[in-house]
């Protein structure tokens, strides 16, 4: 089969497109023909082996896994001996997690992991795009945020592949919500929900005024000491990046009212992990949901994608159709 292939940590120009096997399921797996899977500063992350210490559940020197790719959603290939639940040919998707390997025309999963039946109404880009952006936001706005309905979010990169399901799950839970994003995006975080929008070239959002019960930092870029003054009390400031912006912070929550908090969304258990799926899944059901899809990638672009995501400029999700 081809693959995307990464054997040692570094920009774009390190992932080569290669024949390897074909993974063969084992007893209690599925073999899973990849249609879709996710572009995204998690692949770009897996790749680059930044920020360091990323690389102590990634690999110490190189990647554990040499095929990237967390998200996937596509068609049941092979099954397992003791699978059973599933046909040949039932359409899924779902999450490999650290273990990678989606960027990949098949991919072996647990059939007792993180995968789902795909909904009718998605394509498979859409299916693949619900456990990127969608899952790890409702995680951070739900478990670690415990948004309410009345309480002031700001989303910090508002749209990115984090950010457009961000804007669009906390007006879902009732929060008033204030993207930040450059001036070319605000119409578009305007078109998801968002309440106020705050151009990053012109103002800062930590000098103004306002107060927000959370503030969830999709880019990682901002310090808790920054955004500090502009939290209320007992506010709650995430990360989905583990750097010194967050891990420091967060040694200190217990001597102060306000928060700092990190989570690495895919190291969650499966259990956890799966019923959060289910939880984006109906959601994504009941509500006119706009996944926002900039650039569609064949395998052998792998390396534009990868450059554009490290730009950090890209709109919503790219995505990459097998």
């Amino acid at each position: 089969m081809k693959a995307v292939v990464v054997t040692k940590y570094g920009g774009p120009e390190v992932l080569q497109v290669q024949e390897v096997a074909t993974p063969t399921p084992k007893e209690n797996e599925l073999l899973i023909k990849v249609h879709a899977a996710c572009i995204s500063r998690a692949g770009a992350m897996m790749r680059s082996g930044t920020p360091r210490m990323a690389r102590l559940f990634l690999g110490l020197n190189k990647p554990k896994n040499d095929i990237p790719g967390a998200c996937f959603a596509g068609v049941v290939a092979a099954m397992g001996s003791n699978v059973e639940g599933y046909e040949i040919g039932d359409a899924v998707f779902g999450e490999a997690g650290i273990t990678f390997g989606t960027n990949a025309e098949y991919v072996a999963v647990k059939a007792d992991g993180i995968v789902l039946p795909m909904p009718d109404h998605l394509s498979f880009e859409e299916a693949a795009i619900m456990c990127d952006g969608p899952l790890t936001s409702l995680n951070f706005l739900k478990n670690l945020g415990q948004v309410k309905p009345g309480q002031k979010v700001l989303i910090n990169g508002a749209s990115g592949s984090l950010g457009v399901a961000a804007v669009q799950l906390a007006k879902y839970m009732g929060a008033e919500v204030t993207g930040v994003c450059s001036g070319k995006n605000a119409e578009l975080v305007k078109s998801l929900g968002a309440d106020h929008v705050i151009d990053y070239t012109k103002e800062d959002f930590t000098t103004l005024d306002k107060k927000y019960d959370v503030i969830y930092d999709t880019l990682g870029i901002r310090k808790f000491s920054d955004a500090k003054p502009v939290l209320t009390d007992n506010g709650i400031f995430m990360s989905p990046v583990l750097n010194g912006n967050i891990l420091l912070p967060m040694l200190g929550n217990k001597f102060r009212s306000k928060k700092a908090k990190f989570d690495a969304t895919g190291m969650n258990p499966v259990k956890k992990l799966s019923e959060m799926l289910q939880d984006v899944t109906e959601f994504i059901s009941n509500k006119d949901y706009n996944f926002v899809i900039e650039r569609r990638y064949g395998m052998d672009e792998i390396v534009e994608a990868h450059r554009l995501v490290d730009t950090g400029r890209k709109r919503g999700n790219i995505v990459l159709s097998i």
